[in-house]
């Protein structure tokens, strides 16, 4: 294939019919710029100059060329600057995992702020259990994972983006939902549904670490159903249940979510591995703390 640097140099002594000024306006010696035409011709081999004494004019070869090698040039141009895109990460796919509870308000949100902020980085998304999330992160199946209360250890980078005030989820009908606000010291003999410890400890561990800083330790009653937007149980009055205020976001008619008192939140971060990661993954990384602060998640 012939050397491009030749095509630029012939392309400009074309254009201003003159080796002199293309030499100037090049940079380079004239009899450098001679050399470098001639063996484009011989690469090519074929005639694009016929030459005189002082002047020359272009064969039906050179006008052909002269006519589409600004095209060829300013394709591979693009292709370079595309190539080296993936080295800065403006440019690369990143495989995000999110669990269900952030399917209700976080990820969507976050995810569409993140493909405004980085439209040459392809986010592709995976719906998975904590635990399994946390599983790809380590074996590299996923590049970074959108967890409540995540595992914090030497090898994970997290990254906090949200502080998610939490409330008491109940049924239209019951005793506390007239209140608009509520005291967990209040729940009383009240069953707390929770996913079971192993599908995400953290949370598990953080939600009853809430009631006993209000002094009581509920009875858990485990989902049986890991995603469940009717919040079955709740809503036939069995359960209550402490979730977040993106939980709101489509909640059914019979039921209501009533902020804590006094407040409480939990964390929801990006987590990734600290090494061998993609400069992709770096900025969506590096973009996601403003976003977040932008969204009102963290203060500013």
């Amino acid at each position: 294939m012939p050397d491009l640097r030749r095509l630029q140099y012939f392309l400009t002594v074309a254009e201003e019919r003159n080796f002199t000024r293309a030499a100037q306006r090049l940079h380079v010696a004239q009899p450098a710029l001679s050399r470098h035409v001639r063996l484009l011709e011989q690469e090519l081999g074929v005639e694009l100059l016929r030459r005189t004494t002082h002047e020359f004019e272009l064969t039906e070869a050179g006008r052909y060329l002269l006519e589409r090698g600004p095209e060829l040039l300013g394709r591979s141009e693009e292709l370079w600057r595309s190539v080296s895109s993936f080295g800065t990460g403006k440019r690369g796919t990143v495989i995000v995992g999110y669990g269900a509870s952030s399917s209700y308000g976080t990820a969507p949100r976050l995810l569409a702020a993140l493909a405004e902020r980085l439209p040459d980085v392809v986010l592709t998304t995976e719906l998975k259990p904590t635990p399994a999330i946390v599983a790809a992160i380590r074996d590299g199946s996923v590049d970074v994972g959108l967890l409540r209360c995540p595992p914090r250890t030497a090898e994970l980078d997290v990254r906090v983006v949200r502080r998610e005030p939490q409330g008491l989820l109940v049924g239209r009908e019951h005793r506390l939902a007239a209140r608009g606000r509520v005291d967990l010291a209040d729940l009383g003999d009240e069953s707390l549904l929770l996913h079971p410890r192993d599908a995400n400890p953290g949370h598990y561990d953080a939600v009853l670490d809430l009631c006993r800083q209000r002094g009581i330790e509920p009875e858990v009653r485990l989902r049986t159903v890991s995603f469940d937007l009717a919040q079955t149980p709740v809503g036939r009055g069995d359960a209550v249940a402490i979730v977040g205020e993106s939980t709101r976001d489509g909640l059914p008619d019979d039921l209501c979510w009533l902020p804590l008192d006094p407040p409480a939140d939990l964390e929801i971060a990006l987590v990734a591995r600290r090494n061998r990661r993609s400069p992709a993954l770096d900025q969506v990384l590096d973009a996601a703390g403003p976003i977040a602060v932008e969204l009102g998640w963290l203060p500013s």
